[in-house]
């Protein structure tokens, strides 16, 4: 059966497309795109009306922890794609940070293989140590054999600038790219928010804006010497910016990320004591904020991901100090982006890059596109639409996230991957 998408404002920035179209898909891949598309009388087609939507290449985030194995009470592969189809993301790549940790070829396959029954694609980040201890390399070509997409510690940097370099090396010798979490944990050991006037006010153990930024200024620096490409996770402040800025004029080959609740909040939002404004590396100041935006502006910073982190009640409903790092994000990271291009810092076309060609870029990943031929991933947005959300509505296990009882504009109605609706928005 085919599914034909009527009337769409289809928008593939890397194809440099941007009209109404309708879009063809049958078996699983794109066939025609054009006007007033004619399928035959004889063909059996499912149609969609898609007036006044967008319809983009199917969203990539790539950064999310799905918690299987080990953890499916937070979260499980399935629970966590659900997610991101409601989201409106036809793939995400989830870091290595399970128990056990994915450190190896048989791990890596088993993501892969519980991945077979979800409804979005999942792209498996292996560790880059063993353990995530920073000492020990693991076995990359056999990581990138199984199915590892990136190589991560992600959650934890390597301490030992050595083996680092060590790790770039060798990663390198396989071409695969190498996703750095920055924190010196010497500096920021036992903080839980930032280092400025709030937490100065509230008494909580602190993380100074440096210990990301010594290790983001390091690893680019590895990255120049040994000439293989580092993607700098989750920036957080105006110093990281400044730096990576800086290294891609001089032609470095890094690339950043950052995620929408270091764009949207400050650490202003902690003083209500609210675990879920809890993460790593903690909400900063107005202008890392504003340093933010920019950095999404002007390209310094490339993607857009959740870092979506789900954590049970076990893990937040306790005091601030004891609670865990980190929120959910997968359902809340589209409209929030969506708050940018109605702001003037992105333009939609960027907006839509950020998930789409530029993760795919650093990943390798061989994404869908708005072409004939192309796989049919496909996202189809109403930018208007106004939404409440609901603890009881969410599709993830778990509902850590400061952004319960938000008013939203913009949503994913429906998401399409592989030619067949994941996920569809019952009003």
């Amino acid at each position: 059966m085919g599914l034909l998408i009527r009337n769409a404002r289809a928008l593939d920035p890397s194809e440099g497309l941007d009209e109404t179209l309708d879009i063809f898909i049958q078996d699983g891949r794109i066939r025609a795109l054009g006007r007033d598309i004619e399928t035959g009388s004889g063909d059996a087609c499912e149609v969609i009306d898609a007036t006044g939507l967008i319809a983009a290449p199917g969203l990539i985030d790539m950064h999310t922890h799905l918690r299987e194995p080990g953890q499916e009470y937070k979260e499980t592969i399935a629970s966590g794609a659900r997610a991101a189809a409601a989201g409106g993301f036809t793939a995400v790549a989830c870091m290595a940070n399970t128990k056990p940790v994915n450190d190896n070829a048989s791990t890596t396959r088993y993501i892969i293989e519980r991945a077979r029954e979800a409804c979005v694609r999942v792209l498996p980040v292996a560790a880059l140590t063993v353990g995530l201890q920073g000492t020990a390399l693991t076995e990359m070509g056999d990581l990138k054999a199984a199915g590892a997409v990136a190589l991560s510690d992600d959650g934890r940097s390597i301490a030992d600038a050595q083996v680092m370099r060590l790790a770039l090396e060798y990663a390198r010798s396989f071409e695969i790219p190498v996703l750095c979490h920055c924190e010196d944990a010497s500096l920021s050991v036992g903080g839980v928010m930032h280092e400025g006037t709030v937490s100065a006010v509230l008494g909580l153990r602190a993380i100074a804006p440096t210990a990301e930024e010594l290790i983001v200024q390091r690893d680019i620096a590895l990255a120049e010497w040994t000439g293989h490409c580092v993607h700098i996770q989750h920036v957080s402040t105006a110093g990281s910016v400044r730096i990576i800025r800086d290294a891609k004029a001089r032609g470095v080959r890094v690339t950043a990320e950052t995620a929408p609740h270091y764009f949207t909040l400050t650490d202003e939002a902690v003083r209500g004591f609210d675990t879920n404004t809890k993460m790593n590396p903690p909400l900063r100041g107005a202008p890392d904020v504003a340093a933010i935006k920019q950095g999404l502006s002007d390209g310094t910073i490339d993607v857009i991901a959740s870092d979506h982190a789900p954590h049970s009640s076990l893990e937040k409903d306790v005091e601030f100090d004891y609670a865990a790092f980190g929120i959910i994000g997968l359902e809340t990271m589209l409209p929030l982006t969506l708050a940018l291009v109605r702001e003037g810092v992105l333009t939609l076309p960027q907006a839509i890059e950020k998930f789409t060609c530029n993760p795919a870029a650093v990943l390798g990943y061989e994404r869908a596109r708005l072409k004939a031929g192309s796989a049919a991933d496909i996202t189809l947005i109403d930018p208007g639409m106004l939404w409440t959300l609901d603890r009881a509505r969410l599709h993830s296990l778990s509902s850590n996230t400061p952004f319960l009882g938000h008013t939203f504009t913009g949503r994913a109605l429906y998401t399409i991957v592989g030619g067949s609706v994941v996920h569809k928005h019952q009003v």
